[in-house]
């Protein structure tokens, strides 16, 4: 069956406008277009936009899902088991999420008692999970098996105060980084300043801290656009050069 952009926009609840746009920036290129100037999806567009509403309420940006969906390695079958599975996922998270609130709201009616450790417990797995997702296969073949289990350990054994500061040692982190970066210089203060939260950053998941190891992390965030990428949507363009060239002065 042939499209036009009306009745795929009525198909599939997207509008007009927006349908248009995905054709603007090469997200959704209808099949052809008629002498009248009218855009027609046939079915593999049709299924183009299925994967792309998926990929949208799964919170990727458009940039994102069109490098995905262009690879030409990419499979509609193999992307949907991936999905399931993500999805299967967060809603594990959200289902844990709700049994959270409903044992805080029941802490706070004296039905049951909760402490400070197991309020927070959720969002420090959450947080392990989110980095050993992103980073894990690095960290395995940098540091090895041993290293990583133990600083996992070492993670979940962490109490509330400490994962609280080092929640905050990190924004302070990056605000000194930010200052740096206006204006560069080594050595200073601010550049030391900027070293030690680093370190003591990097010591609440260590089990022990190593001078070598600190640098070749500063050296990992160049080599690893994900971790350079992190550095710089938070603090801003060459953040990532700059912390290395701090952290392999002083360490």
């Amino acid at each position: 069956m042939i499209y036009t952009v009306k009745q795929l926009a009525d198909l599939s609840g997207v509008s007009p406008r927006t349908l248009r746009y995905y054709d603007e920036i090469n997200l959704l290129k209808p099949a052809e277009v008629n002498l009248a100037g009218y855009r027609l999806y046939k079915q593999t567009e049709v299924d183009r936009l299925q994967q792309i509403l998926v990929y949208r309420s799964m919170g990727l940006p458009l940039k994102e899902i069109r490098q995905i969906l262009d690879q030409p390695e990419f499979k509609i079958e193999t992307a949907l088991h991936k999905q399931q599975t993500q999805l299967l996922k967060r809603r594990q998270e959200i289902d844990e999420l709700l049994l959270l609130v409903d044992q805080t709201l029941a802490h706070y009616k004296g039905e049951q008692k909760m402490t400070n450790e197991e309020k927070f417990e959720l969002f420090k797995q959450q947080s392990w999970q989110e980095n050993e997702e992103q980073y894990g296969e690095e960290l395995l073949k940098k540091y090895g098996e041993d290293v990583v289990k133990k600083a996992a350990n070492k993670w979940s054994a962490m109490s509330q105060t400490d994962f609280q500061t080092k929640e905050e040692s990190e924004q302070e982190l990056l605000r000194k980084l930010k200052k740096y970066g206006q204006q560069p210089e080594l050595p200073s203060d601010l550049a030391k300043q900027v070293f030690l939260l680093h370190k003591k950053w990097l010591q609440y998941s260590w089990q022990e801290y190593s001078s070598q190891a600190h640098r070749g992390v500063a050296e990992m965030y160049i080599l690893d656009e994900r971790f350079s990428e992190y550095y710089e949507i938070r603090v801003g363009k060459n953040a990532a050069n700059w912390l290395r060239d701090i952290i392999k002065f002083y360490a």
